[in-house]
């Protein structure tokens, strides 16, 4: 695998021909919706497969998979385009491999119940568990949910994926419902209450396990958290689930500082079986035009290594790109979430050049509106991906978290699934 970063005067077809690809599988492999308008900075990943297989009259995928000695998750997982098609077709290229030996990945991704099929089935066979995001909790320890989970869950049964159900405090709209956690973490009643629920949840839907999401967690109030939590880890790994917690690391920004609550967590992990460190982002948000994250916070990462055993760990990898209208002015500047398309999108309407940014390992570009406003757009493209991977790497770190698989990115899954093994639970 190559990341490639276009240039003035390329087109899709001078970069397949320097490649020595064809230019449909540039597109498809990449994702690219607009092939006629590339963005100058933008990034193309180039595959290179370790085996191929031209497919014959009466070849089946598991048929396949069986002469050469790799799973049909393999097989689905390195051509994404077969999982949603009922057949295969002779004279079409099957990749049986990649040369992926940098290692494994335990891959999390957030999903809600609604999300589209075509998306889930691409995504399944690079997850190791998928994190539902379907119930949250009352002041009176109940769970508000749907049950429109139960498909995602069975879906995911048949790709090998775990499911884990999210438990959190939020609002319908995302914010945090701070009197519902003041209520859970003080009443011992309410917290055995709310535990026999999320028994009955995962019992009845065949959830693998649960995902604490904490919230605003800090020195004050920990102990309350992890007394929590130990008394719903006691209770459900004696019935055989897992028990997960998602923590918000409550990085704070200062100009150029990025700064973390320093808490507990090797308490938290010797109680759990792993922590997702993630910071959530939603449709918008009011920080600075900065996209520092978990991974390019060094000191943080110190941390966390420091406290958590490393099979215990999952660092959340940003996915989002967000548009700011500048200047940014505290307490009233917000920006919206774009996805990956939508960014190239963006700038192909706005003839941006992209640049890339080693520090926060982010690319932006800058453009003018019809208010005659000026705006910044930081994302994540391959480069960040693959530089992020690799970060992780060196610490020992191959657990990941994915917010959230909605949307299909074309180009993080390429990076990560032509140099990784994804781990599947058995």
């Amino acid at each position: 695998m190559e990341i490639y970063v276009v240039q003035q005067g390329d087109t899709i077809d001078s970069i397949a021909q320097h490649f020595g690809i064809s230019t449909a599988k540039l597109i498809v492999d990449n994702g690219i919706i607009a092939p006629n308008q590339l963005v100058v900075g933008q990034t193309l990943v180039i595959t290179h497969p370790e085996q191929v297989y031209t497919v014959k009259d009466g070849d089946t995928l598991a048929g396949i998979a069986e002469t050469f000695h790799v799973t049909v998750m393999q097989l689905l997982r390195n051509n994404p385009d077969l999982s949603n098609r009922q057949y295969i077709y002779p004279g079409e290229t099957i990749i049986i491999s990649f040369d992926n030996n940098l290692g494994s990945l335990l891959v999390a991704g957030y999903t809600y119940p609604f999300i589209r099929y075509d998306i889930h089935k691409m995504t399944l066979p690079s997850l190791t568990f998928q994190l539902i995001l379907n119930y949250r909790i009352t002041g009176e320890g109940d769970l508000i949910g749907t049950d429109e989970d139960i498909t995602v869950i069975q879906t995911a049964q048949i790709y090998g994926v775990a499911s884990n159900l999210v438990v959190t405090a939020f609002s319908e709209i995302g914010d945090i419902n701070l009197d519902v956690v003041n209520s859970v973490l003080s009443n011992q009643q309410i917290q055995d209450k709310l535990i026999e629920n999320i028994l009955n949840i995962l019992k009845l839907k065949e959830y693998n396990g649960v995902n604490l999401a904490f919230q605003f967690i800090n020195a004050a109030n920990q102990q309350l958290y992890l007394n929590y939590l130990t008394k719903v880890s006691n209770r459900l790994h004696q019935e055989g689930y897992y028990v997960f917690l998602t923590l918000n690391p409550g990085l704070a920004y200062n100009g150029n500082e990025v700064t973390f609550e320093k808490i507990n967590y090797a308490d938290f992990s010797e109680v759990s079986d792993g922590i997702l460190f993630l910071s959530y982002d939603w449709g918008s948000i009011d920080r600075p035009p900065l996209q520092y994250s978990i991974i390019t916070t060094s000191s943080l990462l110190d941390y966390i290594v420091s406290q958590v055993p490393l099979d215990k760990i999952r660092i959340g990898l940003p996915t989002f790109g967000y548009d700011w209208q500048l200047p940014y002015v505290p307490g009233q500047s917000s920006a919206n979430a774009l996805n990956f398309d939508s960014v190239l999108e963006l700038a192909s309407q706005m003839n941006a050049v992209i640049k890339y940014d080693e520090d926060s390992l982010s690319a932006f570009f800058e453009y003018v509106d019809i208010s005659n406003q000026q705006h910044i757009v930081w994302f994540k493209d391959a480069r960040s991906i693959d530089s992020s991977l690799k970060i992780l790497q060196s610490y020992g770190i191959e657990g990941i978290g994915i917010w959230n698989i909605m949307y299909y990115f074309s180009q993080m899954w390429l990076v990560i699934n032509t140099q990784y093994q994804i781990v599947k639970i058995e």
